[in-house]
């Protein structure tokens, strides 16, 4: 079989409503990701290659990029924003290939959000562990509280997501069917407003996999000029403050919302 166009894959694999999701899609993915995945899906469609084998290589990609982070220096941080951005691209292949081929699955669908959780809180646990100095000298026992601290980052950016997973699970258990978007915007006008200013400034997404493998990568070009971990500990510090800070005020928002009624 002839491989498709980019133009024949577009319209297929990149429906109305797939790049312009505000709360699905990345926006390194509408940036160009999207892009650079149509020209990997068009040879990829006409493979034995499945959806699935190519969200277990994301899994893979992702959790790799936390174990780069224990190489010192630059080239792990190098080595963790690039896996980042393979596991970014085929968390786009994956779901292109399987609209192209029709064989969406709520398999698929699972397997990518337990995918997200796995990477992100890989990446903030080897950013911790990359912090806390294992392979210092003898006389310079690793000091383990980074570590806690980037396993602390971890747990919040699970929970933020599982906070937001949880209400299709309560919906379906309750007989509702899916929220609309309008329904995440708090009923108080405080929180509402609140909830505005904290997305604007978007200080939450430095959790996320490719903000946080792009501050990763900052300070360790900093911590290159001052040759230590100054600025990495800073980092971890900073992120587990905004992993907690961020998972309160996202349960207060759901709550506060009419997305579980």
């Amino acid at each position: 079989m002839s491989k498709p166009s980019v133009a024949e894959l577009r319209p297929v694999v990149h429906p109305p409503g797939v790049k312009d999701r505000r709360s699905g899609e990345h926006w390194a993915g509408r940036l160009y990701m999207r892009e650079i995945s149509l020209r990997w899906t068009r040879h990829l469609v006409n493979t034995r290659i499945s959806p699935n084998q190519l969200t277990y290589l994301m899994v893979l990609a992702g959790v790799a990029a936390g174990a780069a982070l224990l190489v010192p220096g630059l080239a792990g941080a190098v080595a963790a924003a690039l896996l980042i951005q393979l596991y970014l691209l085929l968390d786009c292949v994956d779901g292109e290939v399987a609209r192209w081929r029709g064989q969406t699955s709520i398999t698929g669908v699972y397997l990518d959000r337990v995918g997200h959780y796995l990477a992100e809180a890989a990446l903030l646990v080897g950013f911790g562990v990359r912090a806390a100095d294992v392979f210092a000298a003898e006389e310079a026992a690793p000091n383990w509280l980074w570590a806690f601290l980037g396993t602390l980052a971890a747990l919040g950016a699970i929970l933020i997501k599982a906070e937001t997973d949880l209400v299709d699970v309560a919906r379906t258990r309750g007989g509702l069917p899916a929220a609309r978007d309008d329904a995440a915007i708090p009923r108080s006008s405080g929180l509402a407003l609140a909830r505005r200013a904290a997305a604007a400034l978007k200080f939450h997404r430095l959790v996320g996999g490719v903000e946080a493998s792009l501050l990763i990568l900052l300070v360790a070009v900093l911590d290159l000029a001052r040759d230590d971990l100054f600025f990495t500990r800073l980092g971890v510090a900073l992120l587990a403050a905004v992993a907690l800070v961020q998972t309160l005020l996202h349960l207060v928002s759901v709550l506060a919302s009419s997305r579980l009624r």
